[in-house]
């Protein structure tokens, strides 16, 4: 019985260790045929279109292997790929992924170069703009017009649009951009022009996309007759209306100081003073507030008060005559021919001038350096003195402007005859002088007390008179008030917050 168990012990140990030595030998057989069935994948990843490098582009295969990044000069390296068919993937943010179908060779090395563009390579630009208003050519547009358009674009890209707008009249091109709506409103136009305008579009990918150009006309300035000024943010900007108040147009800019406008009918320019600097200069303008041009450079307008300055047309809208200091000066609209016409004798500063061209009488307003010692009159051509309106008497007193036919004078005196520091005006009244009768006729009979009427100009056929009506404090809101000469009752305000009007 013991012989017989030794013999079984050993047969089973035997088997067990026959099963080791075939298991052993199998996966020593497994590892040599995959060793023998991997392969690798290597290349280079360059921008398409100029071939630079693409550093740290992911690199991966599908059925999966290894991923790995390509390197500073654009190359990879996957390895131990098994034998087979892969998809190569190349990808980084920015650029479009590319994949490309590749075999692996159980012991090759396969080398593939991938081309990579960017990522909007594939995006489309939006359509050109399409222009609907106003329409190609039109006529009789306003100064203030809403330019209209449509565009789209095929990728649903945000599109920015920037509008190009110039005027036949000269080569300078106004450029409105990053608009998004496709609706614009311009404003500022002039009048009687011809304007071209076109429509960029841009999706910021791809190259912008122009319109075609559309022509326009706007409508010719509307009939107003009267000019005046108005504080905006500090600075007096010169409008012009109708005769009622109405059709209300800003003809400077509110950046600069613009004063005392004065229309000539004959030229259908406006000529005005304005702040250049320390100095103060004539200007004249279109009607509608275009082509403004400096007129005065060597010598300027000077006086006691600029508020209080005024000066004349001549020579049917040639020449302008102004003061400056004790003197009278004219000079030609275009800037030439500047001289010298007059100088006072005792000398009183030059506050105001008014020529009459059908008369070719000049009427003068002089004061001191505070305003007062006042002489209204009137000189010839060759300077001499021919009448004496007003003298000797007190307080501030101004407003001239002569009639049409000459026989008369109209303007402005402080009956309070106040005498301040502040040539503040306690009852300024409005006077029209009979040079046939040497006599003054009081026209604000009907002023309400505390109040000054200033700044008085004849209406066109002088059957009126404009002028400012404010409280006699100083600091009050100026109205431009009308009143009939031949009905002192007939008083009515037609502009508010306005000052130094003109009517023609």
């Amino acid at each position: 019985m013991r012989i017989k168990i030794n013999i079984t012990v050993k047969g089973f140990i035997f088997k067990i260790v026959s099963i080791l030595v075939v298991i052993t030998m199998i996966s020593c057989s497994e590892d040599t045929i995959d060793l023998e069935g991997l392969g690798s994948v290597t290349g280079k990843v360059v921008k398409k279109g100029t071939n630079e490098p693409l550093e740290n582009v992911k690199m991966s295969t599908t059925p999966g292997s290894s991923t790995v990044f390509t390197d500073a000069d654009g190359f990879y390296k996957i390895e131990n790929i098994p034998s087979g068919d892969y998809s190569l993937s190349a990808q980084r943010e920015g650029l479009l992924a590319v994949f490309e179908g590749i075999t692996v060779i159980a012991g090759g090395a396969l080398e593939v170069v991938l081309e990579m563009d960017i990522e909007t390579a594939t995006n489309r630009p939006p359509t050109a703009a399409t222009l609907l208003t106003p329409t190609d050519n039109a006529i009789d547009v306003p100064v203030e017009i809403q330019l209209v358009w449509s565009a789209s674009d095929p990728d649903n890209d945000e599109i920015k649009y920037t509008v190009n707008l110039r005027n036949e009249n000269n080569t300078n091109v106004e450029v409105f951009e990053n608009i998004s709506d496709t609706v614009y409103t311009v404003s500022g136009l002039s009048y009687s022009t011809k304007y071209f305008w076109q429509v960029t579009a841009s999706d910021d990918i791809n190259p912008a996309v122009n319109s075609v150009t559309f022509a326009f006309e706007t409508t010719n300035p509307p009939n107003n007759r009267i000019v005046y000024t108005r504080l905006v943010d500090g600075n007096s900007v010169i409008y012009s209306a109708d005769e009622s108040g109405g059709t209300e147009i800003a003809l400077t800019s509110i950046t600069k100081n613009s004063f005392r406008p004065r229309r000539n009918m004959t030229t259908g320019k406006i000529a005005f003073l304005q702040s250049v600097g320390s100095q103060t200069h004539l200007f004249i303008m279109n009607e509608d507030g275009s082509e403004s041009k400096q007129v005065t450079s060597q010598v300027g307008v000077a006086g006691f008060n600029l508020e209080e300055i005024d000066f004349s047309w001549d020579g049917n809208g040639a020449k302008i005559l102004y003061p400056n200091q004790d003197k009278l000066y004219a000079i030609n609209v275009n800037g030439s021919g500047l001289e010298q016409i007059y100088q006072t004798t005792d000398g009183s500063l030059i506050t105001e001038v008014d020529k009459n061209e059908n008369t070719a009488i000049i009427a003068l307003k002089t004061n001191d350096l505070d305003g007062y010692t006042v002489r209204i009159f009137t000189i010839d051509l060759a300077g001499v003195e021919q009448n004496v309106v007003l003298t000797g008497v007190m307080g501030a007193a101004g407003g001239i402007d002569v009639s049409a036919d000459g026989t008369q004078l109209l303007y402005t005196r402080d009956m309070s005859g106040a005498e301040n520091t502040t040539y503040r005006q306690l009852d300024s009244r409005l006077f029209v002088y009979n040079f046939g009768g040497a006599t003054s006729t009081d026209l604000s009979i009907n002023k309400a007390s505390g109040t000054n009427d200033l700044d008085a100009r004849f209406s066109p056929n002088e059957a009126s008179v404009i002028f400012v009506n404010t409280s006699n404090d100083g600091v009050s809101v100026k109205n431009v008030q009308t009143l009939s000469i031949s009905d002192l009752t007939s008083r009515a305000t037609i502009l508010q917050n306005a000052a130094m009007p003109d009517w023609e």
